[in-house]
């Protein structure tokens, strides 16, 4: 039998067909369903529900009261606030059976989503991008982004540290927390690192 290198509290349930990663921890009343997927060193607040077949990558923080359901994978180092929710069917009925029809939703790596934020299925979350907290999300949102409101809208860019960016004429800014550079160019950010 493998050695497990998880923590999960006496209250949370695994299910069957799980693949947990080391360093893991899995707190109060948090269900994990079957044959979903924890990176390392993930940690998984009180009250979280993980439908089955989701993939969260290494370093994911996922806060209380998340739901996060069938159809959503997030890459790595992907922050989840407390009590946001992710949908998987955009015309739900309760007579109607959609099961099996569920959209697809990708969380880019570093992206950071705000507390009670709703990510409506089907719309993907750019690598770094930051999700305002009670933000609706119905569109795709570019890597970088920061996105407040219902709808949720673009009011700026963010780097990589979490610092909003002002770009100069050129289109230039520098992280004030890293000192590290991104270009803006037409409607996306690239990042440059030390150099511009």
């Amino acid at each position: 039998m493998p050695e497990i290198n998880f923590f999960a509290h006496e209250t949370a349930v695994i299910d069957e067909g799980c693949i947990i990663g080391n360093g893991t921890q899995i707190w109060h009343f948090t269900h994990i369903m079957s044959n979903s997927i924890l990176g390392n060193d993930c940690n998984i607040g009180q009250n979280v529900v993980v439908c089955p077949n989701v993939v969260l990558g290494d370093n994911c923080k996922v806060q209380n009261n998340v739901s996060i359901y069938t159809g959503v994978t997030c890459d790595n180092d992907v922050f989840l606030g407390p009590s946001i929710v992710f949908t998987n069917v955009i015309n739900p009925r309760s007579a109607i059976n959609r099961r099996g029809q569920y959209s697809k939703t990708h969380v880019g790596k570093g992206a950071s989503i705000g507390a009670n934020a709703t990510i409506v299925c089907g719309n993907d979350i750019g690598d770094y991008a930051f999700i305002g907290a009670g933000a609706v999300i119905t569109k795709r949102i570019e890597p970088y982004a920061l996105i407040v409101g219902n709808p949720g809208r673009q009011i700026g860019w963010m780097s990589r540290n979490g610092q909003r960016l002002t770009f100069n004429k050129d289109g230039y800014a520098e992280c004030s927390e890293s000192n590290d550079w991104y270009k803006l160019n037409e409607e996306c950010v690239s990042f440059l690192g030390k150099n511009k």
